[in-house]
């Protein structure tokens, strides 16, 4: 009888007793369709995914910070592409075998749609094409890696569910009751009789949830600018994909023993460490703290010593917000208690005018009432 049940759950499993599991994450039965003579994959449907959140997200962000409408649109437009062109390089890069090994074949480069876009590479290319759109608008790369890092966190956390349509990068075998069958056809060569593996694509996907919200609540908590927002993300990010990386099975180049992403994890851990550590070093050495009792500190972040009477500013806050909003000519600006975008400098600075930025107005912290 206990066979039997079995073998409802698991039929291609009878015969090999030491794999039946009763409970298991099962792998889905295709991961293509086609409408007609078109095929629509369900690995390009889950980056699509991905890509409309982190644009949502980030264009909601950029807008409560009293960015321009579009702009978001506008940096996508060129980073997109870029990204997707640097995450496939270096995929290609760090695991050249499957195109120029023995057995290779050149022409899968272009094969995108089964798998194999670096996040590394689609970060760094896609960070390129975001300079070259904030450089001739005047934008610092900053403000704009600040804003889109939650959605990043997201985007990747949805992508990863089209490695669990094509049934690959998961990790080593296990007999967890979440351990993810996987068909004959896409199992290591060297053990195809085991069935169950670890769902390493599920641990990355609630790992960059929990990184995406840890942000959130750290931008709100304390005075995240001037890249450290993105600095986090990345920190947090290559926490966990060192130790994911390290339960994967599929082939990769290794270095001392270890694969070449766990690696690149660890030193752009500590970058992103160092840049932390610095900024936060030098935003307190030239910057008294950015909050005193839930208020802003008197001259903090530029704001002169006439403009710290925070209730004086707030009485005349709202018109003169209104008044600005019409005369520079800048949309979206809910900005709800967000600082101006590039508002850095002094009062009377052009640096930050075209972002829609008031001098005149008090200050507020970027951690304000964000939803």
């Amino acid at each position: 009888m206990s066979m039997f049940v079995a073998g409802l759950v698991a039929p291609d499993l009878l015969a090999s007793p030491k794999t039946v599991h009763l409970a298991s994450m099962p792998s889905p039965p295709q991961a293509v369709w086609h409408l007609g003579p078109v095929p629509v994959r369900a690995y390009a449907l889950c980056i699509l995914l991905g890509i409309f959140v982190a644009m949502w997200l980030s264009n909601r962000r950029w807008l409560q910070r009293g960015g321009q409408y579009g702009f978001i649109t506008d940096v996508a437009v060129v980073a997109v592409p870029m990204g997707l062109l640097g995450g496939r390089l270096y995929h290609v890069i760090t695991t050249p075998g499957p195109y120029f090994g023995e057995h290779g074949n050149f022409w899968r480069i272009v094969a995108v749609w089964e798998g194999g876009l670096g996040i590394w590479g689609a970060i760094a290319l896609g960070g390129v094409g975001a300079w070259l759109v904030c450089r001739r608008r005047g934008i610092p790369l900053q403000d704009v890696a600040d804003v889109v890092a939650p959605g990043l966190a997201f985007a990747q956390a949805i992508g990863r569910w089209g490695n669990w349509f094509n049934q690959e990068l998961y990790g080593r075998a296990t007999s967890l009751f979440w351990g993810l069958r996987i068909d004959e056809a896409h199992r290591p060569a060297d053990q195809p009789n085991q069935a169950t593996y670890h769902p390493t694509f599920l641990y990355e996907s609630v790992w960059n949830v929990g990184v995406g919200v840890g942000v959130l609540w750290a931008e709100r908590r304390w005075r995240m600018d001037r890249g450290r927002t993105f600095a986090l993300y990345v920190a947090g990010y290559t926490v966990g994909r060192t130790w994911i990386e390290m339960l994967r099975i599929d082939t990769a180049n290794t270095l001392a023993g270890m694969r070449i992403n766990v690696w690149v994890s660890l030193t752009v851990l500590t970058l992103a460490l160092l840049y932390l550590v610095v900024m936060t070093w030098w935003g307190n050495r030239n910057n008294p703290p950015a909050r005193r009792n839930g208020l802003p500190a008197r001259g903090h972040a530029g704001i002169s010593r006439q403009h710290s009477s925070v209730s004086r500013g707030r009485r005349a806050a709202g018109s003169r917000r209104r008044e600005t909003a019409a005369e520079q000519g800048y949309s979206g600006s809910r900005s709800r208690g967000y600082p101006p975008v590039g508002s850095y400098d002094q009062p009377g600075s052009t640096s930050s005018g075209r972002y829609g930025s008031d001098p005149s107005l008090p200050y507020r912290p970027p951690g304000g009432d964000y939803q």
